[in-house]
């Protein structure tokens, strides 16, 4: 195991600077996610750590040793690709144990490397067999296991389940979670898919446009995010955002306006409201809206349509402004109306100013 330090580094193709003053530390043993949009950055940084791509500005770490200049196969890294670049005419046996080979380790080294990994893989019984009589899961196993008998410091995840389909995807990403208790090793994982981020991570590093928006554990992005990007990348359905005018800032709370394009009024408690901020976008996740009793303070929906899913009902509608709503119904199920009454828990929303800052309390 081995922790890895990026010190403020940049990566640039030509004029495209792809990564901006990039700082992570990722201790030694922890299961970290880079997540974000396609093109923010998260797989050049990650082909950066194992050494296929080489920095602009800054430094790496690994174990504590600064690795820019060092050859990738001597890095103590070990990456899983989204393709599992198996060889057809090889067993499981000889595809896991091939680079072992290559790099001249004896036989019975390489047997005893192969038939371990195998037996944290459940992967015995297949080693006789060749990547076609192999499922999509069993693939990534392998794929997998070719990365654990190289011993690394730090295990590389490059979008490796995004070829498998829904269920695959959740029975891998449970195999992954208790591979990573078994192993105790320091694992970097990279997906577009917050689910993925989500329910793997120890702490998620979300990333847009080459720059780090914000690094923590899952849940604290989840209720406590920076800015709007990351709100309404973490999360799904994804976080509504309403926009609304700023009516009085008192010291204890802030009055909102004209919220949604709707006649409501919200009276939300915040301390230390900037009276300079005239215009707010208010986030509310979809279970933080509430089926309406007759307030003052309620906001119109327009139903557009719900996705019944048994256990829990989303509403998709529309505000006044256009703006789109979603409601999570735990339980309940759509009566089938076309237009609806909501009331937004003042305990679940977040301020945002017009650039998509956090707006917090006091100014914090």
């Amino acid at each position: 195991m081995a922790e890895v330090e990026i010190r403020s580094v940049s990566k640039s193709f030509g004029a495209v600077e792809v990564l901006k003053d990039v700082n992570l530390k990722i201790n030694s043993g922890e299961f970290v996610v880079f997540v974000g949009p396609s093109g923010c950055g998260k797989s050049t940084l990650l082909r950066m750590i194992t050494g296929l791509e080489t920095e602009s500005a800054g430094d790496l770490f690994i174990g504590g040793q600064r690795v820019n200049d060092v050859d990738p196969a001597k890095r103590g890294t070990a990456m899983v690709f989204q393709s599992y670049a198996l060889y057809p005419h090889m067993t499981v046996a000889e595809n896991m144990g091939f680079g072992l080979k290559m790099a001249g380790e004896p036989k019975a080294s390489i047997r005893g490397k192969v038939e371990e990994a195998a037996s944290i893989l459940r992967l015995e019984q297949l080693l006789d067999r060749r990547p076609g009589q192999l499922s999509g899961g069993q693939k990534q196993r392998v794929a997998i296991g070719r990365a654990i008998v190289r011993q690394p410091k730090v295990f590389l995840f490059d979008e490796p389940l995004s070829n498998l389909d829904a269920e695959l995807r959740v029975q891998m990403r449970a195999e992954l979670i208790d591979l990573h208790r078994r192993l105790g090793a320091t694992m970097i994982y990279v997906t577009h898919d917050q689910v993925e981020a989500m329910t793997l991570a120890d702490r998620i590093v979300v990333m847009n446009g080459g720059v780090v928006q914000q690094y923590g554990r899952p849940l604290d992005l989840y209720d406590d995010p920076d800015n709007r990007f990351v709100a309404g990348f973490i999360g799904s359905p994804k976080m509504n955002f309403i926009d609304a005018a700023v009516a009085e800032a008192g010291a204890e709370h802030v009055t909102l306006a004209d919220v949604g394009g709707s006649e409501a009024k919200l009276r939300i408690p915040f301390r230390g409201f900037d009276p300079k901020v005239k215009t707010v976008a208010v986030g509310v996740r979809p279970e933080h809206v509430r089926p309406g009793t007759g307030g003052a303070d309620e906001l119109p929906v327009v139903v557009s349509f719900a996705e019944e899913l048994g256990d829990v009902t989303y509403i998709h509608g529309k505000l006044p402004a256009g703006s789109p709503l979603t409601i999570r119904s735990d339980g309940m199920r759509h009566d089938g109306s076309d237009a609806c009454r909501v009331a937004l828990d003042p305990a679940g929303l977040l301020l945002f100013d017009a650039d998509g800052r956090r707006l917090r309390e006091n100014g914090a």
